[in-house]
């Protein structure tokens, strides 16, 4: 069994949560691989140094200055600072790009209607070289920046990267994929976090999409869920950090079927 975690939303940004989340990855037992986002701190980077930000349903524009702020922290500071971290848990981890051991090569998005800057949408994930470091008891750290083979790095969703992570390592391996946030799974109610869901199908994801329930930064991440749940990836899910090595009974989230 291989656990591929995704990381993301507040807890990157609070020092506390993401020692609780990093004590709880850190004791799951197996083969792993964590796959984080940035938090706001690129955002707040990008305000300090005026640097107009731009989101569009959940999804960064990234101009070429936007690149270098996205780069410097999601592949230096916040991916540093949780090997660091994952280190003083005894846990041999690390750090990694998609740029590395072209782990994950993209291609620039090219979309109708929307110019996305330099982000990248997967093309190809270098399996072998995970499956490697997994074999050899190191556990890869992984940040969205990826590269076009031409020596362009690219922004690329870290839901996405987790997704294709996944389905990549499934082909040889059980995989469980689960996407950690710092909400207890998909709500029904946004502003009410006890109305999460123990189960979400295509349909019921829909209906809640029309009706402006799920939107925003949870739509890619439920496009990716479903794209993994009809993959040969075993379980996908999405749970709280706090809920990341939890099995059974004990588990709370939102399981995708």
């Amino acid at each position: 069994m291989i656990h591929v975690i995704k990381i993301g939303g507040n807890i990157i940004d609070d020092e506390n949560k993401l020692d609780v989340f990093l004590n709880r990855f850190a004791q799951l037992p197996g083969g792993k691989i964590l796959i984080h986002g940035g938090g706001k701190l690129a955002t707040s980077l990008a305000k300090d140094l005026n640097i107009e930000q731009q989101i569009i349903d959940g999804r960064r524009i990234t101009d070429a200055e936007t690149l270098k702020i996205t780069t410097m922290v999601y592949a230096g500071l916040v991916n540093k600072s949780i090997v660091a971290k994952l280190q003083a848990k005894s846990c041999n981890a690390i750090g990694l790009s998609g740029v590395d051991g072209n782990i994950i090569q993209s291609v620039k998005r090219n979309h109708p209607t929307i110019d996305y800057g330099w982000v990248g949408d997967v093309e190809s994930i270098n399996a072998g070289f995970l499956q490697n470091l997994i074999d050899n008891n190191i556990v890869p750290v992984i940040s969205p920046i990826t590269h076009d083979g031409k020596g362009n790095l690219l922004n690329t969703n870290a839901d996405t990267i987790a997704t294709e992570v996944a389905m990549a390592l499934s082909e040889i391996n059980e995989v469980h994929l689960r996407f950690c946030f710092e909400k207890l799974g998909v709500l029904l109610n946004p502003e009410d976090d006890s109305s999460w869901l123990r189960m979400l199908d295509k349909e019921q994801y829909e209906s809640l999409k029309t009706q402006g329930i799920i939107s925003k930064g949870m739509l890619p991440k439920l496009e990716n869920a479903f794209r993994a749940s009809e993959s040969e990836i075993s379980k996908v899910e999405i749970c709280h950090a706090d809920y990341a090595n939890e099995q059974g009974e004990a588990f709370i989230g939102t399981q995708i079927v």
